[in-house]
């Protein structure tokens, strides 16, 4: 087995992929993954929304909202860094329901990167996930719920912005892709989300 994201912390390694090997953009797969998700997923997430370095957004035209530290270690202890696939849901107090509109609050696709993004430096191993929908109001410290069903592809490094942009944009077509199909679909139904 490939080392773990707990390996490289314990090792404080970054792990290293030279760009564009075997990993081309034009040569990448529109679905990855079997036909049902296989150990170690599904893994169930969750945890308050943390602010992040604020890069998602502004930077790559992707918001990601961050989970503590201690909400992933389930699974960096049994996955590898890299791109992964899913299903994610903001849950916010009672109260706060209101500020969300009805779709804000549904289970929803999500494309997630654990790791240590090698292109901005980091020191740290952090999960951030990206929700594939438009939301009006930000959520953090609201508890987000998430359930990882596959892995798209390792973590890189790259020479450009643009290039780490292009790749991002596949990730979630690939994603969107991948949980059409009908084990992955019933995964928005399980009771670990609020419904």
């Amino acid at each position: 087995m490939s080392p773990t994201a707990a390996d490289y912390v314990s090792k404080q390694e970054v792990p290293s992929a030279e760009v564009g090997t075997p990993f081309g953009r034009a040569s990448r797969p529109k679905v990855v993954g079997p036909d049902a998700p296989e150990p170690p997923f599904p893994i169930s997430l969750a945890g308050p929304v943390q602010k992040g370095f604020g890069r998602g957004g502004k930077d790559l035209g992707c918001p990601t909202a961050n989970l503590p530290d201690e909400s992933i270690t389930a699974m960096s202890s049994v996955a590898k860094t890299g791109v992964y696939y899913g299903y994610a849901q903001v849950v916010p107090p009672e109260e706060s329901k209101p500020k969300f509109r009805p779709q804000d609050l549904k289970v929803l696709p999500m494309v997630m990167s654990l790791g240590r993004n090698p292109f901005y430096k980091n020191k740290m191993l952090t999960a951030e996930i990206h929700i594939m929908h438009e939301f009006e109001t930000d959520f953090y410290g609201h508890e987000m719920r998430a359930i990882v069903l596959g892995y798209i592809r390792p973590e890189l490094d790259y020479v450009s912005r643009e290039g780490l942009i292009e790749d991002i944009e596949i990730d979630k077509r690939v994603g969107l892709n991948c949980l059409q199909r009908q084990a992955y679909q019933t995964y928005a139904k399980d009771a670990h989300f609020e419904h």
